[in-house]
């Protein structure tokens, strides 16, 4: 089986990388330019992370118009990166580019590194919104593209202590796109639990 794997540079992706490789599968890594404001930082980690995990350099899907359209505070400095960080469309853009990548490339499947539906904050975060995004896949291409959620079971805590388990490291998780991570961002406040 092989298939696109969608890799931001963060935990949980590189992590879902990590386990469809001990799984045997043949990965074609994509990374989204969406015009997040972390784009170079997350481009940076990927790249780094593909390699650590002796895997193919990510393709990279350029769509940065995306977030020049759709505007929210992972896309525009001058909104709130947590207030307004819902973005709407943007895990069906990237299930949509990877299932069509995964089309012109036979993939069988994409696998995005959604977390367990309780820590969702966004309605495209849930197994509903999964499955009906693999049937609007299939009769967008025609032929059944899975959607893979490998991570789905997992909470940010578990996600942290496998990855360590693993040896994954250099990862990079914040919104703002700093050199640092930024501490009040939603990604980075999904570690906060290590200090609870």
């Amino acid at each position: 089986m092989s298939i696109v794997t969608l890799v931001s540079g963060g935990l949980d992706s590189t992590l879902a990388a990590k386990l469809a490789q001990e799984e045997g599968l043949h990965q074609h890594p994509l990374f989204v330019d969406y015009g997040q404001r972390s784009c170079n930082q997350e481009l940076a980690a990927c790249r780094s992370a593909m390699a650590a995990l002796n895997l193919p350099e990510p393709m990279v899907a350029g769509l940065s118009g995306f977030g020049a359209l759709i505007r929210s505070g992972l896309t525009d400095v001058n909104l709130n990166v947590v207030d307004d960080a819902f973005t709407p469309g943007r895990n069906m853009l990237f299930l949509l580019i990877a299932a069509a990548h995964a089309y012109q490339v036979g993939a069988d499947a994409v696998s995005i590194g959604l977390l367990h539906e309780d820590t969702s904050l966004f309605p495209d975060q849930t197994a509903a919104f999964l499955g009906e995004a693999e049937q609007m896949i299939m009769l967008c291409m025609g032929r059944r593209i899975k959607v893979l959620a490998p991570l789905s079971a997992f909470h940010k805590q578990d996600v942290v202590m496998l990855a360590q388990q693993k040896g994954i490291r250099n990862t990079y998780s914040c919104h703002m796109g700093g050199e640092q991570a930024c501490g009040r961002c939603i990604a980075c406040k999904e570690f906060k639990f290590e200090e609870a």
